[in-house]
């Protein structure tokens, strides 16, 4: 009779490429769609209370997409998904955090889930099939550390962003 259960192995090859294709995706399409309408995105961005909207708009798109074709890749994996968390967290202070939890209502669900999301794949990192592991700089930081740097870069920038350039009424 076959198992219905096996033993975990350490090998998270398929889970790494499907959270790299999620995050990496959703943060590509968001960024082509903001590139795509700079000025209906400039004209939102000014709306939402920030300064240079026109810049903000322009770094968003690039922002984004860098960071998801880096996730995509498993590129600078901890770096790419501290954009993520920053983008996320900027997103979340800005517009979804006064509209309580469902994304329905405009609430922060969906921000928080992709930033935990990003989160974790810098935890257990982009796995075998990626150019970190290729160039051998996926082990140089500890799952810790590499959470940490994520979490903490990612805040960190969102609060710098947040504090130069945002002035809501």
């Amino acid at each position: 009779m076959p198992r219905l259960f096996t033993k975990p192995t350490s090998d998270h090859t398929a889970v790494q490429l499907l959270l790299r294709a999620a995050i990496g995706g959703t943060m590509i399409a968001h960024g082509v769609k903001h590139g795509r309408s700079l000025e209906g995105t400039a004209g939102w961005f000014g709306s939402i209370g920030f300064k240079q909207p026109k810049m903000q708009a322009q770094a968003s798109a690039v922002v984004e997409v860098g960071a998801g074709a880096a996730i995509v890749a498993g590129a600078g994996t901890p770096l790419a998904a501290a954009a993520v968390v920053g983008t996320m967290a900027v997103a979340a202070r800005s517009v979804h955090l006064p509209n309580g939890f469902f994304i329905t209502s405009e609430g922060w669900e969906y921000v928080a889930n992709l930033s935990v999301a990003a989160i974790a794949l810098a935890a257990i990192g982009p796995g075998r099939l990626s150019v970190d592991r290729a160039l051998g700089v996926d082990a140089k930081l500890s799952s810790g550390q590499a959470t940490a740097v994520a979490t903490g870069l990612g805040l960190i920038s969102a609060a710098a962003q947040l504090a130069a350039f945002h002035r809501p009424q």
